[in-house]
């Protein structure tokens, strides 16, 4: 099967779907190809029950579509998935399911993709004039590679597997990674009655909602370090001295780093004061791992259940673009920053890889479809 599209989008989630409706409402021919059965399945199949978006919701809408006046501040995981698919029927999005792509590339006057249908085993091909790269940041999970990991015999998993804590009462587990996720899961664990520890192997600052929506207000008239320093500030008063714990501060302030390097600060939900508590123990890096045994830098050794890695994704662009226009680097991201990450040459753009969240992505694909119009418009 052969078929032409003007704009041909790889991945439905939501960086892919923002950009289809964007074209759509510029009445420019597009097609989605989502290797999945559905559309977000980060947010569908690989979310942990608790999740919530951690910024508020006029920070996290898609283009040309607020959320709804009743729905919460801080959006929970099945609010957004709700949303999601609201957006999909009220811009016509029409993903194609299944489709893994297999290649893209450039033969110099259009793109040329093929991609695998999984459910008939069947090669499609697809030709455009446009291509856009959807897949974004997470496009799969990351494990760092531990020495002796492959010779652990407890239960191991991505955060991108979490569901809830249920099955883990009275176990020994470990969550690895110090963000959102990471401390959110190991809370999460505890409340279910696992003996949680935690890694903690970089500074990090913890804000509560109120100070994260305190400091994006005032970033509309004040100074980013006037308003990191208000912000630290009021974390001091709140949390004190957390050193004593294994956590460290970073030296520069939550929205200088969140802006220069795309790491958002830890929005407490209560693992400040169960760390407090001792109900979760706070541990330095893992040296190597030796069955259920984990040695640790400092010299501990400890027996676990199971280990959790909260560490993040890397991108798989690279597993697929054979032609990138000169827009990424061997890491699978933009080898230029933001503002200007989003378009390579000969029609490639990116769209989730600006390392600013669904702000960045509402952003990136008004910024596409713009300069895909002026270009037929030329």
């Amino acid at each position: 099967m052969e078929q032409e599209t003007m704009v041909l989008i790889v991945g439905a989630g939501p960086a892919g779907l923002a950009t289809s409706a964007c074209l759509n409402l510029q009445n420019i021919p597009n097609i989605v190809l989502e290797k999945e059965d559905c559309c977000a399945s980060l947010w569908k199949k690989r979310a942990y029950d608790r999740l919530k978006l951690h910024l508020e919701k006029q920070f996290c809408e898609l283009p040309h579509m607020p959320f709804p006046p009743s729905a919460p501040t801080y959006v929970p995981k099945h609010g957004f998935i709700q949303y999601l698919d609201d957006y999909v029927s009220h811009f016509d999005i029409i993903p194609l399911y299944h489709r893994h792509v297999v290649c893209a590339s450039f033969d110099g006057k259009n793109w040329v993709v093929v991609a695998k249908h999984t459910l008939f085993g069947t090669t499609e091909k697809y030709i455009a004039k446009f291509i856009v790269a959807a897949t974004g940041e997470n496009g799969e999970g990351y494990i760092p590679p531990i020495p002796g990991l492959d010779s652990f015999n407890g239960e191991l998993m991505h955060s991108s597997c979490y569901e809830n804590g249920k099955r883990f009462d009275k176990k020994n587990v470990l969550v690895v990674g110090s963000g959102n996720s990471g401390m959110e899961i190991a809370f999460d664990l505890s409340n279910w009655g696992a003996r949680t520890s935690l890694i903690v192997r970089s500074p990090v600052h913890f804000l509560t909602e109120g100070m994260v929506k305190l400091g994006m207000g005032l970033l509309k008239y004040l100074p980013l370090d006037l308003v990191d320093n208000i912000v630290l500030m009021l974390s001091k008063l709140k949390y004190g001295d957390i050193s004593e714990y294994g956590i460290q501060r970073p030296s520069k302030g939550p929205f200088y780093l969140k802006s220069a390097t795309g790491r958002s600060p830890v929005i407490d939900v209560g693992t400040i004061a169960k760390i407090r508590a001792q109900e979760i123990k706070v541990l330095p890096s893992i040296k190597k791992v030796n069955g259920h045994q984990i040695h640790f830098m400092n010299g501990d050794i400890k027996s676990y259940d199971a280990i959790f890695f909260a560490t993040g994704y890397k991108s798989t662009v690279g597993d697929w673009l054979k032609d990138d226009g000169g827009l990424f680097g061997e890491d699978g991201m933009p080898k230029e920053r933001n503002p200007n990450h989003w378009k390579g040459e000969n029609g490639i753009y990116c769209v989730g890889f600006a390392r600013a969240g669904l702000f960045g992505i509402s952003k990136d694909a008004k910024a596409i479809s713009q300069d895909i119009t002026t270009i037929l418009n030329h």
